[in-house]
């Protein structure tokens, strides 16, 4: 159907207005009869956030999504955009996106009573609808509602009472669209007073002129929960009149937090990459580590970005050995992993205890937990007392996290049943030595996760330390310490 081009064809075609809520209303029903994906590229809320923003906008709400850092907030209200007409008429020229049987500012209220059925329509598409501002303290009302504009009084020779001196803000540059404003906690008190009307009444009055738009717009918001932020707060009545508050999380498995990971992070280098599952999975089980680690701060939260970084940047070391080694295929290991430390301290905040540790210390203890629990996944059934032998009987072994794949292959051979077992981790004597030798290495780190082997600092693999500590009978530890205190 080609589209008018002036709003006689406009109403000939027959077209009417849609209040804006009301369209996103009507093309989510239209989605749900059919069976589609409501946000394409949002995972792991198909049962719980989705579900309650869906209900949000059946109700024609004005929402909040509440939640931690990097919890996909952003992107799911970019994609309430899926939910808008594919294109949508408007006064062209106009800086509010006037709707032509609807006008609201006096340029388009002149225009139409010169031009009747030949003013000149234009047409938007949803991006165009969406307007987005990240809230920061030195926000101001001019910036979101609009003020008076001199300079455009004095170039146009009008009054400053004249509505045609108004310079509009972002909120009415959102009519007939979405206004998404980031970070809601940190816009000062009373800019936020200052979207009550909008909220409520749904008009905004520009400072100086009495006169109040009625704005057609959906508003949704963004924040870190209040006891996090610490910078702000929102204030009482503006949450009474937020329609839904959304909370969002971070995965609930390591399935879901490896299918985002695959889906965000970049990893098309030009050459051939093999990334094993298991090593997907320690990139991953570093995030839910860290959130269950004492010495990290729950209120702050561990972004969904930390697993997404440390599998980019393990791939690059990995990238960076094979063009070393004039290697074709890049396939990373778990010592790659360790060597993306840089990508996982600035992720996290520590507690006192954690400051004390050091962020290298605690990441890399996080790094051996979760390759310890990935261990337990694929090699769990697997025999490796052989291996443990091997390093109890004194032997060690040096891994050099820059070695060639053949020479890693070599020299991880003379560890006895150690190949045995890669098998439980899906390889086959025909794999490139690159696979072999990633998945053998990921035996030796995860023994060493569950601390049946030992590692020194220069990543030589030996047998498990003895702690002294560790053999001492508790009961009779009790016992003396009972009987001190008798003699104290």
């Amino acid at each position: 159907m080609t589209q008018a081009r002036t709003f006689g064809e406009l109403k000939r075609a027959g077209v009417r207005s849609v209040a804006v809520k009301e369209e996103m209303r009507r093309n989510l029903v239209r989605k749900l009869e059919a069976g589609e994906t409501l946000f394409p590229g949002i995972l792991g809320y198909d049962e719980s956030v989705i579900p309650q923003v869906a209900n949000a906008v059946l109700s024609r709400h004005n929402m909040i999504l509440l939640g931690l850092r990097g919890q996909a907030k952003s992107r799911l209200l970019r994609s309430l955009t899926t939910l808008l007409d594919p294109a949508l008429p408007m006064v062209a020229g106009c800086e509010i996106h006037d709707d032509p049987f609807r006008p609201l500012c006096r340029r388009c209220r002149d225009l139409m009573a010169e031009r009747g059925n030949e003013t000149p329509i234009a047409w938007l598409s949803p991006d165009d609808r969406y307007v987005e501002k990240l809230a920061t303290p030195d926000v101001t009302i001019a910036d979101i509602i609009g003020d008076v504009d001199p300079i455009r009084a004095a170039r146009g020779g009008h009054d400053l009472a004249s509505e045609l001196t108004m310079h509009y803000g972002l909120l009415p540059r959102a009519h007939r669209g979405i206004f998404a404003l980031n970070e809601l906690p940190d816009l000062a008190g009373r800019i936020q007073v200052g979207l009550f009307n909008i909220l409520q009444e749904g008009d905004v009055q520009i400072k100086g002129y009495p006169v109040r738009l009625p704005i057609d717009v959906a508003m949704v918001f963004t924040a870190n929960p209040e006891d996090y932020t610490a910078r702000g707060k929102i204030i009482t009545p503006l949450k009474d009149r937020i329609g839904s508050e959304v909370r969002t999380h971070y995965p609930a498995t390591v399935e879901q937090g490896v299918a985002i990971t695959q889906q965000e992070a970049w990893t098309e280098r030009g050459r051939e990459l093999r990334v094993p599952r298991y090593i997907r999975e320690v990139a991953e089980g570093i995030a839910f580590a860290a959130r269950r680690d004492k010495k990290i701060d729950k209120r702050s939260g561990v972004s969904q970005r930390l697993p997404i970084s440390a599998l980019e940047n393990a791939i690059s070391n990995a990238e960076r050995r094979a063009v070393l080694r004039q290697e074709t295929l890049v396939v990373p290991r778990v010592s790659d992993i360790y060597a993306a430390l840089p990508s996982l301290t600035g992720k996290f905040e520590l507690e006192y205890e954690g400051e004390l540790m050091g962020a290298d210390n605690v990441a890399r203890e996080l790094i051996r937990a979760s390759v310890g629990e990935a261990f337990s996944v694929y090699l769990g059934s697997a025999d490796l007392r052989p291996v443990v032998a091997f390093f109890e009987s004194g032997a060690h072994l040096k891994v050099r996290d820059d070695a060639g794949s053949d020479e890693l292959v070599s020299q991880l051979g003379r560890v006895p049943g150690l190949f045995e077992a890669l098998s439980h981790v899906g390889i086959q004597n025909s794999d490139p030595p690159a696979v072999i030798a990633s998945a053998a290495e990921f035996v030796l780190e995860g023994l060493y996760g569950q601390k049946k082997i030992g590692r020194s600092d220069d990543r030589g693999f030996t047998a498990p330390e003895r702690h002294a500590e560790a053999e001492i009978d508790l009961e009779r530890l009790e016992r003396l310490r009972r009987m001190k205190k008798q003699v104290n």
